[in-house]
């Protein structure tokens, strides 16, 4: 659940990953998906927490570029740098390398270095015109530090070369390069939408409450032994609501019989 639910719905994952913890804290995976789930709410404190905990079970240093990035989003720039230079950085693989040295270039940034960031971000990987799963959003790193001291006429190329890298679009690269070329972007509707389709937003969000409130019970159901001493039912369950259901459907049923003995 913390997986599918990350990047729409942080918060809800979040909340997963709490319960996760409570039932499996000394599982690694379990405190590396907490670890991300209080990344992706901004909780940097808890997340570096959670990865120390998950390098300690494992002994691996895969997320060492990720906890020199919580250090980043508490303030502390200095120890970012500091962490690239250790030596866990050359028992990295390559894409791990690249995270590294992206959130060595924003340490950079944060402390107003701004030359010093675009050094870091000058590597053979930047250079290989091959496109890796980096690729695009170190180049979008480079273009976006060399617009950010100046230099439009070389982020604008880099922009361009995010752009023929980033295959899914998942980069707004492209609003970058039209925003440097002048382009403006006109809303073709001219006004605001219509009333109907402000109720239809509504609707889809009450059918989406509807389904994730049956996802949690179904859960519930799936994870939960009512037998363990630690079961705990979560608020809004399935079971009160399903003899509530099935108490109408029998009223109802009796009704329908009633009326048919009358008109008999």
């Amino acid at each position: 659940m913390v997986a599918r639910l990350i990047d729409e719905d942080p918060e809800q994952a979040y909340a997963y990953s709490r319960i996760a913890l409570r039932l499996a804290s000394r599982v690694a995976a379990v405190r590396e998906a907490a670890g991300f789930a209080a990344y992706a709410t901004q909780k940097y404190s808890e997340a570096l927490a959670e990865f120390r905990a998950a390098k300690r079970m494992t002994g691996s240093v895969e997320l060492w570029p990720v906890m020199a990035d919580c250090e980043r989003g508490l303030g502390r720039p200095e120890r970012a740098l500091a962490m690239a230079g250790e030596p866990e950085v050359q028992k990295l693989d390559k894409a791990g390398q690249v995270e590294m040295r992206l959130v060595a270039a924003g340490a950079r940034r944060d402390m107003g270095q701004l030359d010093a960031a675009i050094v870091t971000l000058q590597s053979p990987e930047l250079a290989s015109n091959s496109v890796q799963p980096w690729t695009a959003r170190l180049r979008y790193a480079y273009a976006d530090a060399l617009l950010a001291a100046g230099r439009e006429d070389e982020a604008r190329e880099w922009f361009a070369k995010t752009v023929e890298a980033d295959k899914d679009g998942a980069m707004d690269a492209s609003d970058r390069l039209a925003e440097l070329d002048g382009v403006e972007f006109v809303d073709a509707l001219g006004g605001d939408e219509p009333d109907d389709v402000d109720a239809d937003d509504e609707d889809d969000e009450q059918d989406a409450a509807e389904v994730a409130a049956a996802e949690r019970a179904s859960d519930q159901a799936e994870y939960y032994d009512e037998d363990d001493e630690e079961y705990e039912p979560l608020e809004g369950s399935a079971s009160d609501a399903d003899v509530d259901v099935t108490d109408e459907i029998a009223v109802v049923e009796d009704e329908d019989d009633e009326q048919d003995r009358d008109k008999a």
